[in-house]
């Protein structure tokens, strides 16, 4: 077999079709990326396949470094998007899609998906080397131990086959290496870690803290906690990461290299072992399975450009895809033993899709402090733990809610052009600073229902010829109930907090609220200690299939109300080390 390896790229060409390492990887995320730097380093050659184009790091499609007069339409949108309708889900969730940021984000009309009209679902994707690790918020949380205990307490879903306990040490790892900014809370809620300098929080911020630490003995306001290097460490530095510069444009790719990403950090650390080679543009169509050994024997690709196949070999295979993408390679990996889906014995593939929702939002003036300004550019904002973990006698739903805030700022007037008038008066009033405010939303957590559902649309395909991925999800009345109670609760939050001028907004019963908005899809594939309701073990292995192991949000029980990330991150460790232990002792 003749091989040849794209040293800038490290795309690969061959002129057999197939190829053997020890390890594929599927996908090069923040689970990917970490899969590789686990594996590279422990010595075996790993193959990373990448469905998006190749980037390098720092890349030309940075635009971090360019002023506003550099950018296509001063950053902002073109009105052609919406026109076309294109990225139409991305505009209604966020206004990501500014010409700064949009090439991080995948199309809709080139990669479609399905849902029931009367129940969309935002499935946003990011298709390129790297993946989806160089768009998110980077807010790290630890999960608490109620976290993992909830599902066997209350009932809902498949209980967690892992505990706090089980991730803590490699909580613990994975925040060392990527780096992260945060304050020491003493919070079970939320449990301490390895962290750099804290980001600080505002005047007003720290007002409405002091004040509710008054009040309450379980409702904190702290400070986020980040994955901006504030005090990069030697190993850091080594792989070209620097000190956060507190610019605000993470969405745009980081030229320093100081948030984490799969690019700036874990495939550096895979790379410089030697074992890592790389294939981008070649998407995953499926994964092979040998009916004689009972165990995958590696996966096969469509090109992305000439949609020729080609197969890769592989003692083990991560899938890294992201939940939904994982899913749906699952789906369509049939074979004689798996007619319904690889790992698919349990019938549990693509049950219990989960995504965290929103639909109270608080809004107040702060009073005073006038004397203070706000300045700079912190990249986190101030974060409300869940305090709502133990169901109480005056409340009707199970599990519960946080609070995600953008800073607490003082704004000022800025220019009055819009505005009637001219001369000195105007300019009078032009850049007066405004009162401080203060702004919450909630982050509820979904319940894992096992009917809500991903699942391979039955007459529908790619330009690749994969069968589209059809996703039916929604909250109920669980949810329902949490939405009003976190909008009585934020309106005393701020009272408490000494705000005036308090505005609610809370999401109407009869409204649609669209899962996926949050960007934080978990499960399809969770894990369980039962191979009848569970597709994952606590390794984040198949049951099914001894060399085959999930590790991106599909392997989610649950998802709790934090930012997922972290626990992905140190779920994939955690596996990765194990899946090693395997391959030593020649059980893999």
């Amino acid at each position: 077999m003749s091989q040849t390896v794209n040293k800038s790229s490290e795309q690969v060409t061959t002129s057999n079709t197939e190829q053997i390492f020890d390890v594929i990887v599927v996908g090069s995320g923040i689970t990917g990326g970490w899969a590789a730097k686990e594996f590279c380093e422990k010595g075996f050659k790993t193959l990373v396949i990448e469905r998006g184009r190749h980037l390098d790091h720092p890349s030309p499609k940075y635009n971090d470094m360019k002023a506003p007069w550099q950018l296509d339409n001063l950053g902002f949108a073109p009105e052609t998007l919406k026109e076309q309708g294109r990225y139409s889900q991305l505009i209604a969730k966020k206004k990501v899609l500014q010409s700064d940021s949009i090439q991080f984000y995948s199309d809709d009309s080139e990669y479609p998906y399905s849902f029931p009209k009367e129940r969309p679902f935002m499935w946003t994707r990011g298709y390129q080397l790297g993946g989806r690790s160089l768009t998110w918020g980077r807010q790290v949380l630890r999960w608490g131990k109620k976290d993992f205990e909830a599902n066997a307490k209350d009932g809902h879903g498949v209980p967690w086959p892992i505990g706090y306990d089980d991730l803590a040490p490699w909580y613990d790892y994975v925040e060392e290496f990527i780096g992260v900014a945060g304050n020491k809370d003493g919070l079970d809620s939320v449990p301490d870690g390895v962290f750099q300098k804290p980001w600080e929080m505002s005047s007003a911020e720290q007002f409405i803290s002091n004040n509710m630490a008054k009040k309450y003995s379980d409702r904190h306001l702290i400070i986020g906690r980040s994955a901006n290097l504030t005090q990069p460490s030697k190993e850091q530095h080594e792989l070209g990461r620097t000190q956060c510069q507190a610019r605000a444009y993470c969405a745009r790719g980081c030229t320093f290299g100081a948030y984490f990403s799969s690019l700036s950090a874990t495939l550096p650390a895979a790379r410089k072992t030697g074992n890592l080679t790389i294939v981008t543009d070649a998407i995953a169509s499926s994964i092979d399975y040998n009916e004689a050994t009972g165990k995958a024997s590696g996966v096969t690709i469509v090109d992305a450009h000439t949609k020729e196949k080609r197969s890769y070999k592989a003692r083990v295979v991560f899938l890294c895809a992201s939940a939904l993408g994982s899913v749906q390679i699952l789906l369509n990996s049939k074979s004689k033993t798996f007619p319904n889906g690889m790992a698919n014995s349990s019938g549990a593939v693509g049950h219990y899709i989960m995504d965290h929702f929103t639909g109270a939002v608080g809004m107040g003036e702060v009073p005073g402090l006038e004397d203070k300004f706000s300045y700079g550019r912190r990249p986190i904002g101030t974060y409300i733990p869940n305090y709502r973990q133990d169901k109480t006698d005056d409340v009707d739903f199970t599990r519960g809610y946080g609070y995600q805030t953008v800073a607490a700022g003082r704004p000022n007037s800025g220019t009055t052009a819009k505005k009637i008038g001219i001369g000195a008066e105007v300019k009078a009033q032009a850049n007066q600073p405004k009162p401080w405010y203060f702004r919450a939303f909630m982050y509820g957590e979904i319940l894992p229902y096992y009917e809500n559902q991903a699942s391979l649309h039955p007459t529908k395909k790619d330009a690749w010829g994969i069968p589209q991925l059809h996703i039916d999800a929604q909250i109920r009345d669980n949810e329902r109930k949490m939405i009003k109670q976190a909008a009585k609760d934020i309106k005393e939050i701020l009272e408490v907090g000494g705000c005036n001028k308090i505005k609610i907004i809370e999401t109407p019963n009869d409204k649609h609220i669209t899962v996926g908005n949050r960007t934080h899809e978990m499960g399809g594939a969770c894990m369980g200690a039962d191979p009848k309701t569970s597709v994952l073990n606590k390794w984040a292995q198949s049951h099914d299939v001894a060399n085959l192991f999930v590790t991106d949000g599909a392997c989610m029980s649950s998802c709790a109300t934090q930012n997922p990330s972290l626990t992905y991150m140190a779920i994939t460790a955690r596996a990765a080390d194990y899946a090693v232990k395997l391959m030593n002792e020649g059980i893999l």
